[in-house]
């Protein structure tokens, strides 16, 4: 006969246990994936087309500037996780040339949260400690006047350091970079500096804003889009890409170590 007084046995789990169960998982998945890519070499320049702020701000109903203010601090994550792996040049697509038709309160926040930290990157205690060179490439006359200080504040604080090198595509365009190039080796032959046959690829490197960087080994986006969108067009010809479904502000370090260990399986090609 059964006690009423005793309470039935559930058959389910309690709610929190699934949730303990599952970063039990994750913890020990990234764990074991973290031991994998220390025994193989990792991107030397890693590249990262930071996608989908505006759909995580829609789906998380959090409004547009807070989407970006997310993105924000998961570039500041980011940044520690190439740090751990050694990644010695990190380069991320901040703005594009395209972006800055966006509406005008949008690019205002933007301007803003741009501002704020480059300035912070400027006495960031993690950068001055790891030497990191801080760099903005693009078109810096398209952005607002605060920027370009904040610019100059970020650059100058770092201009010293050379052990890691963080570059912030900022007003940037692949066409645009490639099309100022062909500018300047135009004005070197009228100058009568050089030949049309001696303009090669190396000539065209040397013109461009990453002409003290390697090209990056690994392109990285995420939001699931499958294209670079006018990023690193030249510097990309030979990189290896890597797309997730996950946008921006919800990139964790479990998907990071996922896409750098694609990498160290991939065999690369040059043309072949």
């Amino acid at each position: 006969m059964s006690d009423p007084e005793r309470p039935k046995r559930s058959s389910a789990s309690p709610p929190y246990l699934s949730q303990i169960v599952g970063d039990a998982i994750r913890d020990l998945t990234e764990k074991r994936l973290f031991e994998l890519i220390q025994k193989e070499p990792v991107p030397q320049h890693l590249a990262i087309i930071m996608d989908g702020n505006r759909r995580f701000a829609l789906s998380a109903g959090i409004g547009v500037k807070n989407g970006h203010e997310k993105g924000r601090d998961t570039l500041e994550e980011l940044l520690d996780w190439c740090l751990e792996l050694d990644i010695r040049v990190l380069t991320v697509y901040a703005l594009s040339t395209e972006n800055l038709s966006r509406p005008k309160e949008e690019l205002d926040g933007l301007m803003d949260l741009f501002d704020r930290a480059l300035r912070q990157i400027a006495v960031d205690e993690r950068v001055h400690r790891h030497q990191i060179r801080v760099r903005v490439i693009g078109n810096r006359a398209l952005l607002p006047p605060r920027v370009q200080e904040a610019i100059r504040i970020a650059e100058s604080a770092t201009e010293g350091y050379s052990r890691y090198r963080y570059n912030v595509a900022l007003g940037y365009g692949g066409r645009d970079e490639i099309v100022e190039a062909i500018r300047a080796l135009a004005r070197e032959v009228r100058d009568g500096r050089m030949t049309p046959e001696e303009i090669d690829s190396a000539a065209v490197s040397r013109h461009l804003y990453t002409k003290d960087l390697p090209d990056p080994d690994l392109v990285f986006r995420t939001s699931g889009e499958e294209r670079i969108s006018n990023f690193l067009l030249w510097q990309s010809a030979y990189s290896e890409l890597y797309f997730s479904e996950v946008l921006w502000p919800g990139l964790t370090r479990l998907e990071f170590l996922r896409a750098i260990r694609a990498f160290q399986l991939r065999r690369r090609r040059y043309g072949t």
